[in-house]
């Protein structure tokens, strides 16, 4: 049988364990498709200050301001596009309306800083309100002005304003969108069993999305974000359904026939490829989500699971242990010409191809070092270890953001398995989850 970190075969059943607005020319154009390479210059912003209040009179909870540029700055610098530039501490004073007084502006040219941004937050009458701007010195204009108003007043709403604003940022530089307002799902224990959670990009937000009281393993996203798919276990059942997150309606794809696991979508949404014992061992299908037709795309006297789509939808990623140990292996969607890509190591699975398509990232087994997670070229040139550690600290399940340029997993390091999102070159490591319970299979949302 096929050992996945994750994935424990035990006699007939399946244990899932923990543990294991428009651009304009700048200086800053083509960021996009520079950002990953190593001497990439980060664009210097500062955060000049957001004021309490949308208008004279109101009052705010204390410190609502402080708390606006601190979730801003860390947007920011996830985004790996901007290096935040520390500013003195000092009051905002802003005309009434949008932030696009004189003397704000004056203020941002001044600072000599290229981009800059700052904004009021509060309220006026029941709404929450947060108008945001930001000056570029290149083109000595306020490049960006944004109100955003909504109710209920409270923080999760103005941490959703916050990350739009941060966005907005992100798009008008790079002419993409940003990933602030992406969420992550996971699974996490509830009551001794295991249910599906939600939470945004950041790890606050979190949400039980599923209250069923026996195993849901191993969700993942559809391309509209809207529902997620993912396996169930239920009185030695175990199937694959789609739950639509908005309604609560529930639909079975792919009935019990033996292990059914690792479910996937394809970039265009329409085919679901996944892994299934029918047959006996674990081969790897696709289902046609519209007209249900099911399709074995390999046939090998081995484990092979884990599937996942190129960003064409022309090739799978897949794990197998066709070579003896488990490796991994890349195929056409429709099953043919098959080719390993992994020799480095001798145990190395669960891959997850990055948007881009300029990588792949896996589990692999390193010397002295245990799981940790690695990525590699589609062509099997080059090849980076992107996580390190002592051999208790087991990495798994990573998963990409929509930019490629951060993954999320789960590692137990600290002792209990929990969620981490890293950037792809190994950098800016920051633990999502925390607390007692064991959090693992975490899968990024499409923007």
């Amino acid at each position: 049988m096929l050992h996945l970190p994750r994935i424990l075969i035990l006699t007939s059943c399946v244990l899932i364990g923990f543990g294991l607005l428009s651009k304009v020319d700048s200086g800053a154009a083509d960021i996009f498709l520079e950002a990953t390479r190593s001497d990439f210059q980060k664009i210097p912003i500062g955060i000049l200050g957001f004021s309490n209040g949308a208008k004279r009179g109101t009052n705010n909870a204390p410190g609502i301001a402080k708390q606006v540029t601190s979730i801003l700055k860390a947007d920011l610098n996830r985004s790996q596009l901007f290096r935040v530039v520390d500013q003195a501490d000092q009051p905002v004073k802003l005309q009434e309306g949008l932030c696009q007084g004189e003397a704000m502006v004056n203020r941002a040219r001044k600072s000599g800083i290229p981009v800059t941004t700052w904004g009021r937050v509060g309220r006026e009458q029941a709404d929450l309100i947060m108008d945001a701007c930001a000056f570029d010195q290149g083109n000595d204009t306020i490049v960006r002005g944004k109100r955003y108003t909504g109710m209920p007043i409270t923080m999760k709403l103005l941490r959703q304003m916050v990350h739009r604003w941060a966005d907005a940022l992100v798009s008008y530089y790079t002419g993409e969108s940003g990933i602030a307002q992406t969420k992550i799902t996971y699974v996490s224990e509830y009551k001794g069993n295991r249910e599906i959670y939600v939470m945004d990009y950041d790890g606050h937000g979190n949400q039980r999305v599923t209250t069923d009281g026996f195993l849901n393993l191993m969700p993942t996203w559809t391309t509209d974000q809207q529902s997620l798919v993912f396996t169930t276990y239920q009185q030695h059942d175990q199937k694959i359904i789609r739950l639509w997150l908005a309604s609560g309606k529930r639909q079975i794809l792919v009935r019990p026939k033996g292990m059914n696991i690792t479910p996937t979508l394809s970039p265009n949404g329409k085919l679901l490829a996944y892994g299934s014992a029918q047959e006996g061992n674990t081969e790897i299908y696709t289902m046609n989500l519209q007209t249900q037709d099911v399709v074995q795309l390999t046939f090998h006297a081995s484990e092979d699971l884990s599937p996942s789509w190129s960003p064409n939808g022309r090739e799978i990623a897949f794990t197998s242990d066709r070579g003896g140990k488990p490796q991994i292996y890349v195929m056409g969607a429709d099953g043919s010409n098959v080719r390993r890509l992994t020799f480095k190591g001798p145990y190395n699975v669960d891959p997850t191809w990055s948007p881009r398509g300029d990588w792949i990232a896996y589990v692999c087994k390193a010397p002295d070092q245990g799981f940790k997670l690695c990525r590699i070229s589609p062509d099997g040139q080059e090849h980076v270890q992107i996580t390190t550690g002592s051999k208790k600290d087991q990495d798994d399940s990573p998963s990409w953001s929509p930019d490629g340029r951060h993954l999320t997993f789960s590692s137990t390091r600290g002792g209990r398995s929990h969620i981490y999102i890293i950037n792809h070159d190994g950098t800016g490591l920051e633990q999502l989850t925390t607390g007692k319970k064991h959090n693992s299979s975490p899968a990024w949302s499409p923007r």
